[in-house]
């Protein structure tokens, strides 16, 4: 989920930005400096879009930059246990279907597929049902559930998210929308033969 925060911090501006505006500067370096990085309690800074109030310029003796206290809005995203991500499938192992969400990536273990048996198939690069043929592969497009989060580091790469997509509303989008018409069918067909019986 992404939120919105307000954070104070001092940024230093070098002397050769001093001609260009300020609120530019301001807002380059705070993206140069925090985006990408990752707080256990906020989440990942995604991006400074705003600032609300810079300081007044202090200099220190021996640097010739200035130093001005900001107060500016970031924009964080921090998974949620059981949230609903939609993502995308980037990599494909014998141990699961890695899926990139927003500016994270998580697991869905072979286990959290689907309830079917699934087989790895390396040449192919996919993941195989056993017995209800569902394929899922990289480029897939799927929707998952969030089941355990592990925010450590200051970077993505140590993070570890767990995802399934055994419930139903859940899975390949393809497989999804083959459920939707088949329960909508369904219900057409219990529909007429109600009406036939009357």
């Amino acid at each position: 989920m992404y939120y919105l925060s307000k954070i104070q911090d001092t940024v230093r501006i070098p002397p050769y930005k001093f001609e260009d505006p300020l609120e530019e500067v301001v807002i380059e370096t705070l993206n140069e400096t925090y985006n990408g990085v990752l707080d256990k309690n906020l989440g990942l800074l995604v991006s400074v879009n705003n600032v609300e109030d810079i300081g007044e310029g202090k200099i220190i003796m021996g640097d010739g930059a200035s130093y001005h206290d900001v107060v500016f809005d970031a924009i964080f995203y921090k998974p949620e246990l059981q949230e609903i991500i939609k993502g995308h499938v980037i990599e494909i192992s014998e141990f699961g279907a890695f899926v990139r969400f927003g500016p994270m990536d998580g697991l869905v273990h072979v286990s959290q597929v689907t309830d079917d048996y699934i087989n790895y198939d390396g040449k192919r690069g996919a993941l195989l049902g056993k017995e209800s043929n569902k394929v899922i592969e990289e480029g897939d497009d799927v929707r998952a559930r969030i089941v355990a989060i592990s925010l450590k580091g200051k970077t993505t790469k140590e993070t570890k998210i767990g995802l399934t997509m055994r419930q139903v509303g859940l899975g390949k989008l393809e497989w999804i929308e083959a459920e939707k018409k088949k329960v909508l069918s369904k219900s057409s067909n219990n529909k007429k033969s109600a009406n036939t019986k009357e």
